[in-house]
């Protein structure tokens, strides 16, 4: 009887079984998962520099109120530069703009308001000027001008309602500048919150970007 060679043990292949993890990744899918992996690095890379340009560098803003009109109207599109305020705080000093500059900062103890509101207002006192707010007009007293001068009607800008009401004398400090709104009849601003730290800085108003027909540099 010839022996049934179906019945014969049949030695194994090398080959013939793989254990699971042994199995061979397809192409495709090697190449799918390296595309994702790029995308997301380069997704986390655009939102770090997203990020670090809106904290230190520029960040959009949109006028809300009448506070700074005719200059600034409501709903209209900004840029604010950062960059000089982070510089100081990275060397130590504090950021002081020049008189007339329109500034965002921080304020808090504000009517209706709990925590910080940021408000954008008009750099007007600076620190050590002797600032006296009588008969609707802003006068300043400084080394340069002991006689005094209105920053209204003498500084590198013009507003349409000089008339600033209030009955203030005080003299500011060195971590201390003086805003007002350019609206000063609807305008919530130092003349009742008191002077600003510069601490409080947030950054300096450079261009309007819309609308498109009011676009300016500041």
């Amino acid at each position: 009887m010839k022996p049934n060679p179906h019945n014969q043990d049949k030695p194994a292949l090398a080959g013939d079984v793989k254990q699971p993890h042994d199995k061979a990744t397809p192409k495709w899918r090697e190449t799918s998962m390296g595309q994702i992996g790029s995308v997301v690095v380069v997704v986390a890379i655009a939102a770090v520099l997203a990020f670090s340009i809106k904290a230190f560098l520029f960040q959009p803003y949109i006028v809300d109120g009448q506070s700074m009109e005719t200059t600034l109207q409501n709903n209209d599109r900004l840029v604010v530069n950062k960059i000089p305020r982070t510089l100081s705080r990275l060397d130590g000093h504090a950021y002081l703009p020049h008189r007339g500059d329109i500034i965002v900062f921080n304020q808090s103890n504000l009517p209706g308001y709990v925590g910080q509101k940021q408000l954008i207002k008009r750099v007007i006192g600076l620190p050590g000027d002797h600032l006296v707010i009588k008969d609707g007009k802003i006068t300043i007293y400084d080394s340069a001008h002991p006689r005094g001068f209105d920053p209204d009607t003498s500084g590198r800008y013009r507003i349409v309602a000089p008339i600033t009401t209030g009955d203030i004398d005080l003299t500011l400090r060195p971590n201390q500048i003086y805003v007002c709104g350019d609206n000063r009849d609807f305008s919530l601003d130092s003349r009742y919150f008191g002077p600003v730290n510069v601490q409080n800085i947030v950054g300096k108003l450079v261009v309007r970007i819309l609308p498109l027909g009011n676009a300016q540099r500041f």
